[in-house]
């Protein structure tokens, strides 16, 4: 049996993927394998020694101390994609509230409830409607920073609206790119993109180095009457930075998912409360993601999505699997086939993959693997965490 703790509301579609007659599965079980969650502060949470992996139900895992768990051996997933068409959704209602004032003018008519005379209201909405005309995207440049799963859909998307776009990512990956439409121009840098866009969406992970990626000098290579809509992480704005470029008209308006007290109140600036994956669909889209691979981790060592250990696959060829993480240094997996050979334990298939400083390695065998040897592996110099499948 597997258990696994929940934390946060997780959608019954993803809990009923762990079978009840290999899985137990509760917000507090003892000696956990896995965790699942969506929102959940790991910071300051203690680390059970049986736990093995964390599945993020959604994109960003700034709630858990990857780099922390990395170091104990512990797979941290996410769930890229699975929550893309809620936010793409979204981003498009944030570009059409963005070109036209469209919550100024139902505010407006909100206001009228004192009105009991249809006729007049009628003249009054006719002589105070140009208050709230604005422009349409089509034709506008929409400049997106991040191609990945999110952002790769919304440049597609804005160009069947009739935009034209322009993207920048340095790091886009080979799935992105064959994903992406060729007519969506590619920037050579940021600072390019920047300087074209009418309309700026950002869809890049919140990670040192994308920490205030829009500050006071990034705005003030755009134009006036640009519009940044951030529907990613709340940290890759400098919300002081914001207010400074708004108050002095260096861009025209922000929308964002990410509220902040300094950007209340004002007329160019529209928020939303952190909504952008909060559909029901999503939420069962990254339930199931998120357990259908913490499941093939605990039971095939398999990796996919994960944030901090490399992806690695390999079918089950039958005998015994052995899954070993390890510093990326010299001699470790010669170390462990060595020591499988003295054994006279013949391998029948492996798989041996690196991300930075971590790899990670799958072994099947021919025959079952003693105590001792397992012991051996575990005492070889740079092995962090061996585990043995049947």
């Amino acid at each position: 049996m597997h258990n696994i703790r929940t934390y946060n509301a997780i959608s019954s579609k993803g809990l009923d993927r762990f079978a009840a007659d290999s899985y137990t599965v509760s917000d507090d079980c003892s000696a956990p394998e896995g965790f699942i969650l969506r929102s959940q502060k790991l910071h300051a949470e203690p680390v059970p020694e049986s736990l093995l992996a964390v599945a993020r139900a959604g994109a960003g895992v700034n709630n858990i101390p990857v780099a922390d768990y990395t170091k104990q051996g512990i797979v941290v997933f996410n769930t890229p994609g699975a929550n893309a068409n809620a936010v793409k959704e979204l981003i498009v209602a944030g570009l059409l509230l963005g070109s036209r004032d469209i919550f100024g003018g139902m505010s407006y008519v909100q206001e009228l409830g004192h009105m009991n005379d249809p006729a007049e209201m009628g003249k009054l909405l006719e002589k105070e409607k140009k208050r709230f005309a604005g422009t349409e995207i089509e034709g506008k440049t929409l400049g997106v920073v991040g191609l990945g799963a999110i952002g790769s859909i919304i440049a597609n998307l804005a160009l069947d609206l009739g935009m034209d776009v322009i993207g920048y990512d340095p790091a886009i990956s080979v799935e992105a790119a064959w994903q992406l439409s060729s007519r969506v121009k590619r920037m050579d840098s940021i600072e390019a993109l920047l300087a074209e866009a009418d309309f700026l969406t950002l869809h890049v992970p919140a990670i040192p180095a994308t920490k205030h990626l829009i500050n006071a000098q990034a705005l003030s290579g755009m134009k006036s009457t640009a519009k940044i809509l951030n529907f990613a992480r709340e940290e890759i704005v400098c919300t002081e930075d914001m207010v400074v470029a708004l108050d002095k008209g260096v861009i025209a308006g922000y929308i964002s998912d990410f509220p902040a007290p300094a950007l209340l109140g004002r007329e160019d600036v529209l928020l939303m409360p952190h909504i952008g994956a909060s559909t029901e669909e999503a939420e069962e889209n990254c339930a199931v993601m998120a357990a259908n691979q913490l499941m093939d981790f605990l039971e095939n060592g398999n990796i996919h999505n994960s944030v901090n250990y490399p992806p690695t696959k390999m079918g089950r060829n039958g005998g015994t699997r052995i899954t070993f993480s390890n510093n990326n240094v010299p001699k470790v997996l010669g170390s462990v086939l060595s020591i499988l050979a003295d054994a006279e334990l013949n391998v029948v298939d492996m798989v041996n993959k690196s991300r930075g400083e971590i790899a990670y390695n799958i072994v099947d065998l021919e025959g079952e693997i003693s105590a001792e040897v397992h012991q051996n592996i575990c005492d070889v110099e740079g092995v962090m965490r061996v585990r043995l499948l049947s």
